[in-house]
């Protein structure tokens, strides 16, 4: 079987836009539940919804791979699971390694998804070394001394990132050093990386962030609310200022140097 170290995916020596390719796993989630339920084919309108985007932005995103559908038949859902998956790059094995085996490091080590969408879980590794031979889902934790032999005998191409922030960049510079030329960074920092290397954030915080803006405003929209609720509550009369902004205003930080990001549990 094919490892992730000798086959990329296409989607860029063809010029298939990135934001194309954001949505790519949107439209494969939304024909994997069809495909389930043994539907055959499916109208542009009715994946769109699914998916959560337009008619129009999936006929366009769908011609970058070649795919235009049958008039007045739709989309033949196998057929598209399987471009889709290809163009991911999902028709392989692609060995991954999670650092970091906190709460949410092995969170993600049990996470059932992985395997179905075409990534192994080749290492677990932590700096602790009283984490070293623990198992969690089933494997091994190994200690981070073993970082570098571990990419290496494995193939790794892909690097998960579950550490506190201050040890985030040290660790990235270590699995880029060692091979791996994609990342996915979960702790709360931005990490500075070599050309050629790809980096995605996961932030909890700053999506909670976007959906209480979003509450904010639609509290603000409420009849009778609208100067009241959206106003911050340090600037309503009688209320107590945060204890945040007055940490801001003082010079203080948490424990860790920042304001923590939300983990899952």
């Amino acid at each position: 079987m094919a490892t992730g170290r000798t086959h990329r995916p296409a989607t860029r020596s063809r010029g298939i836009p990135e934001a194309t390719v954001a949505r790519l796993p949107l439209y494969l989630r939304a024909l994997t539940a069809l495909s389930e339920r043994s539907v055959p084919t499916v109208s542009s309108e009715e994946l769109a919804t699914a998916a959560g985007v337009n008619s129009a932005k999936l006929r366009k995103d769908f011609s970058y791979l070649g795919s235009y559908g049958t008039r007045g038949v739709g989309y033949d859902v196998e057929y598209l699971v399987y471009q889709i998956s290809r163009e991911l790059g999902l028709t392989q094995d692609w060995p991954v390694v999670i650092v970091g085996i906190g709460n949410l490091g092995a969170a993600l080590a049990n996470y059932g998804g992985f395997a179905s969408r075409g990534f192994r879980v080749a290492a677990l590794i932590d700096a602790d070394p009283a984490m070293a031979g623990k198992p969690v889902a089933g494997l091994p934790v190994r200690h981070t001394d073993e970082l570098e032999s571990i990419i290496s005998d494995n193939g790794v191409s892909i690097g998960v990132i579950a550490t506190p922030a201050g040890a985030a960049q040290q660790v990235c510079d270590r699995l880029v050093a060692a091979g791996v030329t994609s990342i996915l960074n979960f702790a709360p920092t931005v990490l500075a990386v070599p050309d050629g290397v790809d980096v995605r954030k996961v932030d909890l915080s700053i999506e909670l962030q976007i959906l209480a803006f979003h509450e904010q405003r639609k509290a603000g929209e409420e009849p009778g609310q609208a100067g009241q609720a959206a106003r911050p509550a340090a600037s309503r009369p009688g209320s107590a200022r945060p204890a945040a902004a007055a940490a801001v205003r003082d010079g203080r930080k948490g424990p860790d140097g920042d304001v923590p990001a939300v983990m899952p549990a």
